[in-house]
């Protein structure tokens, strides 16, 4: 992997170009966690390379879970082959347990490390600390989970010591996937039946892949029934390419004056594809080709031409279903003719940065007529972003925004920190380079 400390972008009249983009994130945690606890041996083709997902692989590895890799020529991919220990299968890890970045490793772990009959720790990076966890640590001790924050701050690191795991119903305060999967995981080695009630509906990786792996759970729109489960089996995943890396090429497509982009084999799940229905209703250019289901997913070729974008109001129920985009989708808003409003998006201020903050802060910065709100932002298209140098303040979804804009800028753009992008997409400056 490159270290890019700071990376510069200038406007390019064109752009044409057929991308690979790296496998699902989503679908890349779920892939090894369920597996590690499976009972036998699954391949995993396509796994992104990003450190996130190196986070999750090396602490299914620490709990005792044997996992061969094989990174690919250009470093963006790996095959694993994950031999499951079964679920009650961990072994008491030697040191504390690493999440790095990853806010989908330290909560899905989470459902996974209570209830157990040895102590552990998990923590993070700077970053990771400051996020909320009590949102798992409350729902988690109702079932009887001994679990707590080391610090009494509903934060990271936190203690799993134990307990006796219990069916509970389960009405959940925001529409978020990593915490229904922390529950589902939990729920699958409790007594009895827990019951999930999702306010909207979120990405649903976890529970698709629990089913085809034999789990007892039970799938009705915003509801979730999951049984204590004797065993599960081991699954062959074809990880598809994420669509919320994909995202920034779309948009690339969109807003460049001379483009054509087209995105193969992408994951397009209905309940993480919001972005493709928010773009097309501001009157992009993109065709959907080739649906096929691989692994249980929807998949297809994405293409993207040059477009007239026009305003929009994102707000609601779609909102869990693109809420990583939003980034990207702001810069898409400033492209555009007219005034977009964002709401309902209060979950941006807990992700990697504040990112209501630092989209609007960047976008300001660079001659665009915007501004935060409590639960979203307001962007004033005019069609220009102005060059110079932006901070992604750590933040690799604000990195690769700032970068995108870059090739459709007025003048050229650096971006500040731009490593970060190592976490979901490690091969994405290039592919900023081939152009």
């Amino acid at each position: 992997m490159n270290n890019f400390e700071t990376f510069s972008i200038k406007p390019v009249p064109k752009i044409n170009l057929k991308l690979n983009i790296p496998g699902d994130k989503s679908i890349s945690h779920r892939s090894i966690i369920l597996n590690s606890i499976s009972n036998g041996k699954a391949r995993v083709e396509g796994l992104v390379s990003g450190e996130d997902c190196i986070s999750t692989i090396k602490i299914a590895q620490q709990l005792g879970c044997k996992i061969e890799t094989k990174i690919n020529d250009d470093g963006s991919s790996l095959e694993c082959i994950v031999h499951g220990v079964g679920l009650e299968g961990f072994k008491k890890p030697a040191k504390v347990l690493d999440a790095g970045n990853s806010g989908t490793t330290t909560r899905l772990f989470a459902g996974l490390l209570v209830g157990r009959k040895f102590k552990s720790e998990i923590t993070g990076d700077e970053s990771l600390l400051k996020r909320p966890m009590g949102r798992i640590i409350n729902p988690l001790s109702q079932m009887g989970a001994k679990i707590y924050s080391k610090d009494y701050n509903d934060k990271l690191p936190i203690i799993f010591d134990g307990g006796f795991l219990k069916g509970i119903i389960y009405n959940m305060p925001i529409a978020s996937a990593q915490l229904k999967s922390a529950l589902l995981l939990a729920g699958i080695r409790a007594e009895g039946k827990t019951v999930i009630q999702q306010p909207e509906i979120s990405r649903n990786h976890t529970e698709l892949m629990l089913s085809s792996m034999g789990a007892s759970i039970e799938i009705s729109e915003k509801t979730l029934n999951i049984s204590q489960t004797e065993k599960i089996f081991p699954v062959d995943i074809k990880v598809p390419g994420d669509i919320s890396s994909a995202a920034f090429w779309i948009v690339a497509g969109l807003c460049h004056p001379n483009a054509n982009i087209l995105l193969e084999n992408i994951g397009i799940n209905k309940t993480r594809s919001g972005i493709l229905s928010i773009l097309k209703s501001m009157g992009g250019k993109i065709e959907i080709n080739n649906l096929k289901k691989v692994s249980g997913e929807d998949v297809a070729d994405i293409y993207v031409r040059t477009s007239n974008l026009h305003s929009t109001i994102i707000e609601g129920e779609i909102i869990p279903l693109l809420i990583d985009e939003i980034p990207i989708l702001a810069v898409a808003a400033a492209m555009a003719e007219g005034t977009t409003v964002i709401k309902d998006a209060k979950e941006l201020k807990f992700k990697e940065s504040d990112r209501i903050e630092a989209t609007t802060n960047w976008l300001q910065n660079a001659g665009v007529n915007c501004e935060a709100t409590n639960d979203g932002m307001v962007i004033e298209g005019t069609g220009r972003i102005l060059g110079g140098e932006f901070d992604s303040q750590g933040d690799h979804r604000i990195a690769m925004s700032i970068g995108i804009a870059g090739l459709f800028s007025e003048s050229p753009i650096t971006v500040i920190d731009s490593k970060s992008v190592e976490i979901s997409y490690p091969n994405f400056w290039n592919h900023i380079s081939k152009l």
